[in-house]
This record gives C-alpha cells, structure tokens and sequence, in this order.
C-alpha cells in the first residue's frame, strides 16, 4: 500500500521528500526499500492473482454485474478455470465487486369481483417433473420518467425460464393476455405440446377475466390460482419478479419511457434464459437445462424427477 501511495504522489513531491512525511507518521519507509520492491519481481501468486481478476471482472461485468461469488466461481469452472471459491471471494472484495441483493417490493394484484371457483392446484409445490408441466404468471410494476409501466411474466416452473413476457402502461387484462400468447406461440414453434399444462397465478382481475380463461381452455390448460393477497401461493412468479427488479429496473435505471424499459427487457430475457446460472436447477441457464431433457427424454416420461423450490 505504501508503495502504491508514492507511486500516486511521486511526480508531484518526489520518492524522498513522500519517505520523510510518512517517517514523521511513523511510517517508516526508505528510499531505497521503494526502489526495490519496484524492481523486485512479482510472486507467482501476485501474477495469478492478476490474471484471475481479470477474468472475475470480465464474468462480473457479462452478467449484468449482478453475480456474487457463488456464480462467478460456477462460471469460471463452466470455462475451465480451476480456481478455489474462496479465491474468487478474496480476489472479489479486493476488487470491490459484489454481487446484488433483492428488495421486495408492494404487489400488483387487484382482486377478480365475483366468485371463484378454480381451485389452487399447486399448494405451494412449485416444483415440476418436465417443462410444460407447470407455468406461474404475475405482473409488476416499473417506474419510468414517463409513469408507470407494468410487466406480465409467464415462467416455467421445471426450468425457470421465461416462455412469455409483455410490458404496457396499464394493467388491462391484455397485458396478462399477451404475455400468455407469446409463451404457447414459443412452445409451440418449438414442437412442444402443452395440452395438460396447469397454469398457476394469483386471483388478480387479469387472470380471471374471461377472455384470459377462454384462451387456457383453448390451448388445453388447465388454470389453477392461489389466495387472494398470500404471496407464498405465488412464491415461484413473485421470485422471478424480485429478481428482474433488482438485476435489471434498479440496476440498470432510471428509466426514461417505457420503449427503453422494453428494449432492455427483451435483451434481459434473452440473457436470463441462455446465459445466466440459476442455482436452483444445478448452476445452468434454463435453456440449457430444457435442452438437457429433450436430449434424454424423446417422448414424455412418468418418471419422478423434482426440480428444488424457489423459496
């Protein structure tokens, strides 16, 4: 440190005069000890330790900034460094990289009118033994320059990933609607089939309007929702929520319009699902952990296989 100290100020005072000054601090530094360690030659470890940071700050900063340890040294691994976690912890205070931390937030939801009648299917067993066997939806909130803007995500449960997604200035029953038309549009395209699904949200009017009914009977869903105003019987999608929250919209804001908002969202997404270590699923992306399955399971299978909760 003291070394790094008289490098700063050398131009300005000199090596001697600054060695004097920190003498009289009770520092005691020479001359001639400045003039050695500058000439000495770096340890072994000093050198790795150099070369280890880059590749920590270059992962920190690929990933939206947002990785702690736990995921920087996953990341390292899946690329062949073989580096201690405990490195990567030291290496990242020194470096004062951390990762980030959710906040939660007041909910979004306005209660249907009229009776219920759908039953909670999942009683907060959010797990699933393949994808499409299970979707949690809910909706957020974003303030922009320009206002408010709102989010509907629909999340697979087996993989974490994001089938569909929308963003508006209102919280019309479109908004939910939409994002549900582009997650069986995605599953879809891809060959899958989503017949038998359950489809799991809170009792928000969205999601018990009608039209939003009328199009999960269509696609051969079946709709499931939890209590009004119990976050734990959406524990799954509000997970999702908190972590776009603070790994994007606080991260990454303010915001000016809600165009911004939805450029960033769809490149988020897109990182979210192919990139992003999930640690709930074994320290891989959503996409490749579906990929995974459809390599080994050709046809659906009736095996038992629980992915842990979000909780």
């Amino acid at each position: 440190m003291l070394v790094d100290y008289i490098d700063q100020h050398r131009e300005a005072f000199g090596v001697e005069p600054i060695c004097r000054v920190l003498a009289g601090a009770g520092m005691q530094v020479a001359p001639s000890t400045y003039y050695a360690a500058k000439t000495r030659t770096p340890s072994r470890r000093s050198v790795t330790d150099a070369a280890t940071t880059t590749l920590i700050e270059q992962v920190h900063a690929e990933n939206y900034g947002v990785y702690g340890a736990r995921k920087v040294h996953a990341e390292l691994r899946r690329r062949g460094q073989p580096v201690a976690r405990c490195t990567v912890e030291r290496l990242m205070r020194t470096a004062g990289l951390r990762g980030i931390s959710r906040a939660k937030g007041p909910r979004t939801t306005i209660p249907g009118s009229g009776p219920e009648t759908r039953p909670d299917l999942v009683e907060r067993d959010f797990t699933a033994t393949a994808p499409n066997r299970l979707w949690v939806c809910d909706i957020t909130y974003c303030r922009t320059f320009s206002g408010w803007a709102y989010a509907a995500f629909v999340t697979d449960v087996y993989s974490r990933r994001v089938v569909g997604w929308q963003l508006s200035k209102s919280l019309r029953t479109d908004l939910a609607l939409d994002a549900l038309e582009m997650a069986i549009w995605t599953r879809t395209r891809d060959g899958h089939d989503i017949t038998g699904l359950t489809h799991h949200s809170d009792k928000g009017v969205q999601y018990v309007a009608i039209r939003y009914t009328q199009r999960l009977a269509e696609a051969g869903a079946g709709a499931s929702v939890g209590s009004t105003g119990d976050s734990y019987d959406n524990a799954a999608a509000e997970a999702f929520n908190s972590l776009f929250k603070a790994e994007l919209v606080r991260n990454k804001g303010p915001w000016k319009t809600i165009d911004d908002l939805e450029i960033a969202t769809a490149e988020y997404i897109d990182w979210f699902n192919h990139r992003r270590l999930h640690g709930e699923i074994g320290m891989v992306p959503p996409a490749e952990l579906e990929d995974t399955y459809y390599r080994h399971n050709t046809a659906p299978t009736t095996v038992e296989a629980s992915v842990p909760s979000l909780h």
